[in-house]
């Protein structure tokens, strides 16, 4: 796997690691970036769930009304 050297705000950094309580800066900016892909991957999936569920729906036909 490629890996990408970044700089980064000590402080914000630090704030990381407390927040995840994890030791190690590159394990815990890691943790985060994980974590934020992975919650992007939920709400997609939730998203195409509800559209999907929208669309039959509108697909169903109505009932004759009155």
């Amino acid at each position: 796997m490629a890996k990408v050297q970044i700089s980064l705000d000590a402080e914000l950094v630090v704030e990381v690691m407390v927040l995840v309580g994890i030791g190690s800066p590159q394990d815990a900016v890691e943790a985060v970036v994980r974590d934020y892909i992975a919650r992007g991957h939920r709400t997609e999936a939730r998203t195409e769930l509800r559209e999907q569920s929208l669309r039959e729906v509108e697909v169903k036909p109505q009932e004759p009304q009155g």
